[in-house]
């Protein structure tokens, strides 16, 4: 199903595609009915989250295996295991069909006598309870399953189906295990509750969670890359080696029944990172895929090119203000860049930006909308889940901090237009900023949800409401959404959820072998003895360890593990909780624009045809705030609404202005062009600015001033040796 609303004639064509549905390398796009048996399927697994949170709640494991399964299954058969191309089929060389179906034949029995079975436990009510013998049902489920998913998975990798229109029998019988996965553990829950992890664990429940764990992690390799995999496979291997590593790292070794059951309960893959994503995120995504139906995103582009498109270097000023408003309800920082750099980065190069440079700033907005309530890519309610903070006193903590960073990657963009005299677009070419005020109304849904948070709804209720509000809110503008464009809303929200699924239960592995070795409590060990008595050392070796988790690694998973490991050593160190979790958050977000492994700045490079590194070391520059912004709210409290308005209010005026300070630095650029000897000044200026305190800012402000007067002529040799006289 598809969008069918055209552009009318009032709205500027320039964000046209905004909205458009993304279709990633290795992404199928089925046709005939088997696009409408995966559209439905896609429909009906967003629907039944929605209608669990809102309407009917299930036993905590049951939804959270629906939740893992159905993503496993709809992700098979969406995605393949290896890029596709743009058009047309490629066939393996030399394999016919006929003999590729030998070779799949005993995977597909395999796995279909595993689902067999698995279905023959929930017709009969019989199933491995606690009397059976250790090794029950091992012939007809547990090596069926776990071989059959090998060698499906194997043949895969080995003789892909290179065709976008068409669903690899391959990824169907992986479809067909990942369900089967989801049945056996579903149906002995209450067995598993109490035997996984222990002695009393069956070969059957192992072989189950071993294949669901393969299941997990190449899904997400297919959808997240193989950093987030590479890393998940090292914690494994780490629960088996621990006897035979020194130091902090021993532990005395599990088996793999004890690991494998226990990793696949609420201490791992359904423990808290499934939580969220079966909660949070995929409701806020479904909210974002009702904005994409509606064509609010468009709007939201529209209103950033009306605003600022005709100011000097203003495609740049649009990324910046666009890609924030898009970035905070997108969830990823390299899926945001794709979503709208590919309108911004070629009008930037239009008006005169070098490549890098534009794929650099699309880079660095598109990730700061992550940080930027009330949404914060879902960060928000991933924090609360983890600390239980309210959700409220998060968003409040993070406006701050989140003005500072745009307020610094917008001075970054016009200190270089101003360098380089660039210009605007034409007045011409750009939406009429008085037909996009009328239509304000479509900012309702944010509203709204805003609204109901801080009037005591839950989360869930809330983000309902800004569904249903930005629905209603439709019929006010030529994309009304009927039946059709919601059920186009649905579709595309599964499939914009599934990457964050995965990803999630990836890190519920990391997370359960952390809970597992207690590697976690030893590891902020290490962290306090590294760091001694400092808190500033200890948050930067936080922010080194986040930073290189992060980098690969989507925000939501980045955030999940590094707080798992290097939180309980912050907080032990007296850090508060609050301070401590923005802080590992923030590296975690802006680890998408570090070199050498920046996905959000690479994302851009491609868009812009620059060089990935040189990009990536440019988007650096650019949200240089990032790396000084967290240091800043620790140093001083206020910076998270922690304090006296007077207090708050003087934080945030010196830090904007040693924000701008700093943007002047790195772009060199005053009142004026700045030799290093004045960037050198006002390097000092800015941090004595940043510091927050009454001293360092008289400091910054004589130091600004001193520059200030130096370019402006007001200071020169002769007026000092005059003055001197």
């Amino acid at each position: 199903m598809t969008a069918t609303a055209k552009a009318p004639a009032d709205l500027h064509a320039l964000s046209q595609n905004v909205d458009a549905e993304i279709i990633s390398i290795n992404q199928r796009v089925p046709t005939g009915h088997v696009a409408y048996l995966v559209m439905v399927l896609c429909i009906v697994y967003t629907s039944f989250h929605v209608g669990v949170m809102n309407l009917y709640p299930l036993e905590t494991w049951t939804y959270r295996l629906l939740h893992v399964g159905g993503g496993l299954a709809l992700g098979f058969l969406l995605f393949s295991g290896s890029s596709l191309p743009a058009s047309g089929a490629a066939r393996a060389p030399g394999l016919l069909q006929r003999t590729y179906l030998l070779l799949l034949a005993p995977g597909a029995v395999a796995i279909l006598l595993a689902f067999a079975q698995a279905l023959q436990f929930w017709i009969t009510g019989k199933g491995v309870d606690q009397a059976a013998a250790k090794t029950a049902m091992e012939w007809s489920f547990s090596l069926p399953l776990v071989g059959g998913t090998i060698w499906v998975l194997l043949l895969g990798w080995v003789f892909p189906l290179r065709d976008r229109r068409r669903i690899d029998l391959a990824d169907v019988l992986l479809a067909i295990a990942a369900v089967t996965v989801a049945m056996y553990i579903i149906f002995h829950a209450p067995f598993l509750r109490l035997r996984a992890g222990t002695a009393l664990a069956k070969q059957a429940d192992m072989y189950a969670a071993i294949a669901g764990v393969i299941l997990i992690l190449e899904l997400t390799r297919r959808l997240a890359g193989l950093a987030l995999v590479i890393i998940a496979s090292i914690f494994i291997l780490y629960s088996f080696v621990g006897p035979w590593l020194p130091g902090v790292l021993q532990h005395r070794g599990y088996s793999a029944s004890r690991f494998f059951t226990y990793v696949y309960t609420d201490q791992g893959i359904l423990g808290p990172t499934t939580a969220i994503s079966s909660t949070y995120i995929i409701l806020f995504v479904t909210f974002a895929a009702f904005l994409q139906a509606s064509r609010v995103g468009e709007y939201f582009v529209n209103f950033a090119f009306a605003a600022a498109g005709g100011s000097r270097g203003g495609p740049a000023k649009v990324a910046v203000l666009g890609s924030g408003l898009m970035g905070m309800i997108n969830g990823t920082s390299a899926g945001n860049v794709v979503a709208t750099g590919s309108l911004t980065i070629p009008l930037m190069k239009r008006v005169g930006y070098k490549p890098q440079t534009a794929a650099a700033v699309e880079a660095a907005a598109s990730s700061g909308g992550q940080i930027l309530p009330p949404i914060m890519g879902a960060g928000a309610f991933i924090m609360s889940e983890i600390t239980a903070i309210a959700y409220r006193d998060i968003v409040i903590a993070a406006i701050i901090p989140a003005v500072l960073y745009f307020m610094s990657v917008y001075f970054m963009v016009d200190l270089a237009a101003q360098k380089h005299g660039m210009k605007g677009l034409p007045r011409d070419e750009l939406p009429k900023f008085g037909k996009l005020a009328r239509q304000i109304y479509l900012f309702i849904p944010i509203f709204i949800l805003i609204g109901a948070l801080f009037m005591g709804y839950s989360v869930i209720r809330a983000g309902t409401l800004a569904m249903a509000a930005a629905t209603v809110v439709s019929w006010l503008t030529p994309y009304r959404m009927g039946p059709r464009a919601i059920l186009y809303a649905l579709e595309i929200a599964a499939k914009m959820s599934l990457q964050l699924v995965a990803v999630c239960a990836a890190a519920g592995i990391i997370v359960g072998v952390i809970a597992l070795t207690g590697v976690g409590t030893r590891f902020s060990s290490l962290l306090l003895g590294l760091a001694g008595q400092s808190q500033a050392m200890a948050l930067f070796f936080a922010m080194v360890v986040a930073i290189i988790l992060g980098m690969g690694m989507p925000t939501t998973a980045a955030y999940a593990v590094a707080a798992s490991v290097i939180a309980p050593g912050l907080v032990q160190m007296g850090i508060p909780m609050l301070t401590a979790h923005f802080f590992i958050f923030y590296f975690a977000v802006m680890s998408a624009i570090t070199p050498p492994v920046a996905l959000a700045a690479y994302a851009g490079a491609a868009i812009a045809q620059s060089d990935p590194m040189r990009t990536s070391v440019e988007s650096f520059k650019i949200g240089l705030a990032a790396f000084v912004v967290p240091f800043m709210f620790f140093s001083s409290p206020a910076m998270l609404m922690q304090g006296t308005w007077i207090e708050i209010t003087h934080v945030f005026v010196s830090a904007a202005f040693g924000i701008f300070l700093l943007s002047s630095m790195v772009q060199g650029w005053f009142f004026g062009a700045l030799s290093w000897p004045l960037r050198i000044v006002l390097l000092v200026a800015a941090l004595g600015m940043i510091d927050g305190g009454w001293l360092t800012d008289a400091i910054g402000i004589g130091a600004g001033l001193l520059v200030w007067a130096l370019q402006k002529r007001l200071l020169t040799p002769s007026r000092i040796s005059r003055g001197a006289d």
